[in-house]
């Protein structure tokens, strides 16, 4: 997002506060502080991929960061451990707190044990934790369904209703969601997957035009193809499926799966550094001029044709009437 000198922040009619009004002087070219001292950050998914790195990033550049796991294991799970040494090497302000959130009963504790960590204030909710599985919509069973859908929409549901409170009493604070380009193109025989991200993106455009009034910022990122776990962990849970699956529909749809397992096991030259920096750069833009949607990766064509679509439309809409000024809050 750009913003000329001079403009009035697009959240400052909303919001009304002093720092936001501060921030409408801001000139675009003016490249934001990468200096995060004195703010905080609760990672969900961490143990591996996007959540780890950019659980590390933004520790090294200076923020109090929660990076949260499942299967934390009282501190003894490896991926934990990593993290509790590097941060104890380069003295980072990071630390592992236990979240599966796909529990309602871990999300209220671990977010609880994030703010205990922070002093009560938590600037930035990354939600990141996923599964993928792959196959054709028909013989993903009931079981593989739920399991992404409780994983990868209502994990993020669940952790952004446990940090909101404390963002709104604040009147600040920045939900980033990871989407991905499944979540605006749909490819065959990842259709469960794609539906989970179709869900992230309407739920938190949605959520950015109801927190508008409250001055709290939402950002979906939509990275393409990268080499992280999500897929290598997949491919259990797509053969845990198969084992389940009938023999009729194995049958049927016998050319369809081989398809999903080579997406799985396709291999990408991508940097998934990519992810964290773009967090990073979103975390750091001032108030009112973070981007409602960021796509990252080498190709963006196809994600920016559809989302430049979809605003259109959302703007014809939204853009009279009573959310014309929760709409503007949010968009360019």
């Amino acid at each position: 997002m750009t913003q000329t000198e001079n403009q009035p922040n697009r959240r400052a009619v909303l919001a009304g506060a002093g720092a936001l009004a501060a921030a409408a002087t801001t000139k675009a070219a003016a490249a934001p502080a990468r200096d995060f001292a004195g703010r905080s950050a609760l990672i969900t998914g961490a143990s591996s991929g996007f959540g780890r790195l950019t659980a590390l990033l933004l520790a090294r550049e200076g923020a109090t960061v929660i990076a949260s796991m499942r299967n934390y294991d009282k501190g003894r799970r490896p991926e934990a451990e990593e993290l509790a040494d590097i941060a104890s090497a380069e003295k980072l302000k990071l630390s592992v707190v236990e979240i599966d959130v796909t529990r309602a009963d871990q999300v209220k504790s671990g977010v609880a044990a994030a703010l205990a960590k922070t002093s009560g204030r938590l600037d930035l909710l990354v939600n990141n934790a996923g599964i993928g599985i792959g196959g054709p919509v028909e013989l993903n069973d009931e079981e593989a369904v739920f399991a992404q859908v409780n994983t990868n929409l209502l994990g993020y549901h669940r952790m952004a209703r446990g940090v909101l409170p404390v963002m709104r009493a604040r009147g600040e604070g920045l939900i980033v969601s990871i989407s991905s380009q499944l979540g605006r193109i749909i490819v065959p025989n990842i259709g469960i997957y794609c539906a989970t991200k179709f869900g992230v993106e309407a739920m938190f455009e949605a959520l950015a035009y109801e927190l508008a009034p409250f001055g709290v910022e939402s950002t979906i990122i939509q990275p393409g193809g990268y080499p992280t776990k999500i897929w290598d962990n997949g491919r259990r849970y797509a053969a845990a499926l198969m084992e389940r699956a009938d023999d009729e529909r194995k049958a049927a749809y016998a050319t369809h799966s081989e398809m999903a397992q080579a997406l799985m096991t396709g291999s990408y030259s991508t940097d998934p550094m990519d992810v964290p920096k773009a967090i990073a750069e979103t975390f750091a833009t001032p108030v009112g001029q973070r981007p409602l949607r960021r796509p990252v990766h080498p190709n963006t064509q196809a994600t920016e044709a559809a989302n430049a679509a979809m605003a259109q439309i959302e703007a014809r809409v939204l853009g009279a009437g009573p959310y014309k000024d929760w709409h503007a809050a949010v968009v360019d």
